[in-house]
């Protein structure tokens, strides 16, 4: 009941908040203006608060610290749960003995973020997150629609009507390619080839689990328990 009300409360709230947003520059900033400005709010802050307007970067760098906690809470628990059911390497399922939480999952995630920020062009991560973000939503919601059809028998605690999946398996699909075609590059098949190298990792390391991968994880592992003070959740 809670989870469909948030959605449904959410949602609307912050469209219109975008929506008043975006009134509220161009009520101040012209069309010109706007498309020569490297920081839109930022500018508007200018127009609007004169001495004040430190105010705006000041909100939008809390917002970012705000998102950036909200990503490694969820993040670092979707790598923990991944570990847990055996997607991936074992280690990932751990959690710290001291403080109760998923360490190497979280860690794992902050070293993923690392590598991403080398190339240090915002335009092109951004671009990066958009196009693997979607891609996984729509994977995700396209296995949501198979499922409705080949196992019709799992319990649904809860359920949406089946033109709801759809339509976001068709918006998924839609900003997948929109930017692929609208300006081809080739950092995009650079960014499918990173996402689906984890396949292989999880063929080898986990799905066939062939002995020579096991003997370079189980030290792997115990060291790495020893360096972070993590056990298994179940003898917690």
């Amino acid at each position: 009941r809670n989870l469909p009300l948030s959605i449904i409360i959410g949602i609307p709230l912050v469209i219109i908040c975008y929506i008043l947003v975006n009134i509220a520059y161009f009520t101040v900033i012209t069309p010109m203006e706007l498309l020569q400005s490297q920081a839109v709010a930022v500018t508007f802050g200018e127009r609007v608060l004169y001495a004040a307007s430190w105010i705006m970067p000041v909100s939008v760098a809390f917002s970012t610290f705000g998102a950036a906690n909200g990503s490694c809470f969820t993040a670092g628990r979707v790598s923990y749960v991944a570990g847990r059911e055996g997607h991936m390497v074992k280690i990932l399922s751990y959690i710290s003995v001291k403080y109760l939480t998923p360490l190497p999952a979280v860690v794992f995630n902050g070293i993923l973020a690392s590598c991403y920020i080398i190339p240090a062009n915002i335009t092109s991560l951004i671009n990066f997150f958009s196009f693997a973000q979607w891609l996984f939503y729509g994977m995700a919601i396209s296995a949501l629609i198979v499922m409705r059809f080949t196992r019709k028998e799992l319990k649904r605690p809860l359920r949406v009507p089946l033109v709801i999946p759809v339509f976001m398996a068709v918006v998924s699909i839609y900003l997948v390619l929109a930017p692929i075609i609208d300006q081809p590059a080739l950092e995009y098949l650079y960014c499918a080839i990173f996402i689906f190298s984890g396949l292989f990792l999880y063929l080898f390391f986990v799905h066939f689990k062939f002995g020579w991968t096991q003997k370079i994880m189980r030290p792997f592992t115990m060291h790495l328990q020893l360096l972070l003070q993590v056990a298994p959740a179940e003898d917690l």
